[in-house]
């Protein structure tokens, strides 16, 4: 069953949809996932069509657009800024224009979130945020069907990140946390600290969900962790800044001690990959019998096809 509401639509941010529209995608995710280990063959994007544009290097994220949309028979596109003219010799509005008269849906992974969201004005297609520096919404997505597949459900949950407060995981976490009734909580160096204008939108939806969004720079605050998450210590674009932010995070690496301080034996590790191993997290936790980082990275193709099947119209009604 499709739900119409989500035919035609990009996904930008978690900020637009809502709690039952999550609700409908992961459900859809795990149908797509049984499907897949049952070893059924679909062709649901068949005489379709998607535009990958790169601006940053993927793993996950190219190989889960192009492995789900061309095993549904459809024709994925990888384009990086070496092939097109992106916001250089064309403008954005422009390549908008062009691609979304060529293809069914186009996802975009790089710098801007402005870029991802003037392709979703300009092109008249389903644009999917493969990334940004603001947010990475499908990336989240993977991450609440995994802590679901761990404890049967979210609502009521408490997930915790350690690290960067700032960057586009974190910040994507709590949006769709605070839309599903999760409590989560940031643990960083108060430099670090999320802005206000998301804490500030966050916060309302927080309280319609019975969620708890918190902020702190106390490790103390893992006590009772469904989930600890971790991401990399320097995000693509800063590796200028890579000395400063490991003396900055440092405190705050996830390794067996801290996972021990949950008070959890089944307490799982969260990570979005790629991970550098001695420094955000020890090789035991991401290795060990805690872990979840590769069901996340699976669920990411998982996730992705539901997105697509969806906002394409791709599901029987």
């Amino acid at each position: 069953m499709i739900l119409k509401s989500l035919r035609g639509r990009s996904l930008l941010t978690w900020l637009d949809f809502s709690a039952s529209e999550i609700r409908y995608l992961l459900d859809l995710s795990k149908q797509v996932k049984d499907e897949a280990k049952r070893g059924e063959a679909h062709q649901r994007f068949t005489g379709k069509t998607l535009a990958l544009l790169f601006e940053k290097r993927s793993t996950r994220t190219r190989c889960a657009f192009e492995t789900a949309f061309g095993e549904e028979g459809g024709h994925p596109v990888f384009l990086s800024t070496a092939d097109i003219q992106l916001g250089s010799k064309e403008s954005v509005e422009d390549t908008a224009r062009v691609l979304g008269r060529m293809f069914n849906a186009i996802q975009f992974r790089g710098f801007k979130q402005s870029t991802v969201e003037t392709l979703a004005q300009y092109s008249g297609v389903p644009v999917y945020n493969g990334l940004t520096d603001t947010f990475h919404p499908t990336q989240a997505l993977a991450d609440i069907l995994t802590l679901e597949e761990s404890f049967g459900g979210c609502a009521g949950k408490k997930l915790c990140f350690a690290g960067d407060g700032r960057n586009n995981v974190a910040r994507s976490l709590m949006v769709i946390c605070a839309k599903l009734g999760v409590n989560f909580t940031i643990i960083t160096p108060p430099s670090l600290n999320p802005d206000a204008a998301l804490i500030e939108r966050c916060t309302p939806l927080a309280a319609g969900s019975g969620a708890a969004i918190t902020v702190t720079a106390d490790l103390a605050a893992v006590q009772g962790a469904d989930a600890l998450y971790t991401d990399v210590w320097t995000s693509m674009g800063e590796e200028a800044l890579k000395t400063e932010r490991t003396g900055l995070l440092k405190p705050f690496q996830v390794n067996q001690a801290l996972m021990d301080r949950t008070g959890r034996k089944d307490a799982i590790f969260l990570h979005c990959l790629p991970a550098v191993k001695g420094e955000e997290v020890t090789a035991d936790v991401i290795d060990g019998p805690q872990s979840r980082a590769w069901d996340q990275a699976e669920n990411r193709k998982h996730t992705i096809k539901a997105i697509m099947l969806a906002t394409l119209g791709a599901v029987k009604a």
